[in-house]
């Protein structure tokens, strides 16, 4: 008989991979972005060790969305004070900063302890199509 094999922080191998947001649907390039965090798409996942890859999304402000989302959906905040809720809606968002957009979406799908805080900073989000993680990535292409 087979017996799960539970694997080690130490044992995880990293990956590098780049997405390009553009023309992409915005939630189900999130879904993608956290099975690439979590690690969900290698054969040796354990749910209590962080053994996901690193992503950098590439174009994140050239997205598409479905519906009137862009013009309906608000996003909160609160700082705990009377009378200070502020609401912005999607669409200026993601004109003024899609990153903050995209860290909002994932970390709701990533576990809520310190395992889920570690996964989300191996998340890397740019506007435009330059990135300074070249080297990573070639490196990690090069080997394989």
């Amino acid at each position: 008989m087979k017996s799960t094999v539970m694997i080690k922080k130490e044992e995880v191998v990293r990956d590098w991979v780049v997405m390009d947001a553009e023309g992409k649907t915005f939630g189900r390039l999130l879904t993608d972005i956290a099975i690439l965090l979590r690690g969900k798409h290698k054969p040796y996942y354990t749910p209590n060790v962080d053994c996901g890859d690193y992503v950098v999304v590439i174009n994140a402000d050239k997205i598409q969305v479905t519906g009137i989302k862009l013009d309906s959906k608000l996003y909160h905040s609160h700082s705990g004070y009377f009378g200070s809720t502020k609401s912005i809606k999607f669409g200026d968002l993601l004109e003024k900063n899609p990153s903050k957009l995209f860290k909002l979406g994932v970390r709701g799908m990533l576990p809520k302890t310190n395992l889920g805080k570690e996964m989300l900073k191996k998340l890397k989000i740019y506007a435009g199509s330059e990135h300074p993680h070249t080297a990573q990535v070639s490196r990690n292409e090069g080997s394989k």
